[in-house]
């Protein structure tokens, strides 16, 4: 009987029994297994033609995109740069180049121009403070302090060149041919942001105008080189970011509030 216990008790010993890296073996093995089966359940492995299909129908963006990438990774690796002694190279320059010369033959034209631009960022204002002040919503306010904050601390660290033929005026934003910064388009972002608004409010007649009225007013700063190409694009995407920005500081808030409240309540 004892002999038979002392077997049970060696074949528990045997079934326990650790390696010198202190892992058992059978686990060892399982983890092993695992490992090799994590590979090969890789998510490319299962791929079919039918996917691929379905990929490029239903999500042709991001395939355009891919095309792009590829296309452009092309064109920045093939591309002869611009040289410091030249001035920077603008399509946009290049696409209003005779709105350019009409404005440059024409001062008048170029300053009433100027000066609907500026009621055109009157009305900017204008509607954005009207939401705080009047409607009590200020996330379009906050939103633009966030942007305007940023655009200063940009626009400082890295100082572009004022173009060669820039068409300054008087009747211009900010009023009285000032310094100003240009990257990035502060009208462009504020129009944005204030169009953005009008949608959330279901305002859509006035945000619609408001964004060809942005639309113009790129291409007139384009054509009086008030303005890089690139300081317009970032100015769409700075207005969308700092609207989302200022939502989620909106909700942080809130969600303090109700926090405290509770706490309170406690």
């Amino acid at each position: 009987m004892n002999g038979a216990g002392n077997s049970s008790v060696k074949r528990r010993g045997k079934n326990h029994t650790l390696p010198a890296n202190g892992v058992k073996v059978a686990n060892g093995a399982m983890v092993a297994k695992a490992a090799s089966t994590h590979y090969s359940d890789a998510s490319f492995m299962k791929w079919t033609v039918a996917d691929a299909v379905h990929v490029a129908t239903h999500h042709w963006m991001p395939c355009l995109f891919a095309l792009g990438l590829l296309f452009f990774m092309g064109v920045e690796y093939t591309l002869l740069m611009v040289p410091p002694s030249s001035p920077p190279f603008d399509l946009g320059f290049i696409a209003t180049r005779h709105l350019h010369a009409i404005l440059e033959a024409s001062p008048h034209l170029n300053t009433l121009f100027a000066a609907l631009n500026t009621v055109f960022v009157g009305m900017q204002t204008t509607y954005i403070l009207w939401t705080w002040l009047i409607e009590g919503r200020p996330r379009a306010t906050i939103s633009t302090l966030f942007m305007f904050t940023f655009r200063g601390i940009l626009g400082y660290s890295t100082q572009l060149p004022l173009p060669q033929e820039f068409l300054g005026s008087g009747a211009d934003f900010p009023v009285g041919n000032v310094s100003f910064f240009l990257f990035f388009s502060g009208h462009v972002a504020g129009s944005v942001i204030a169009s953005l608004d009008m949608r959330r409010m279901q305002r859509r007649e006035l945000a619609w105008t408001f964004d060809v009225l942005n639309v113009l007013q790129a291409v007139r700063l384009l054509g009086t080189r008030g303005h890089y190409t690139i300081d317009l694009a970032v100015g769409v995407g700075a207005g969308l970011l700092f609207d989302s920005l200022a939502a989620k500081y909106e909700d942080s808030k809130r969600k303090t509030a109700l926090t405290t409240k509770h706490d309170l309540i406690s």
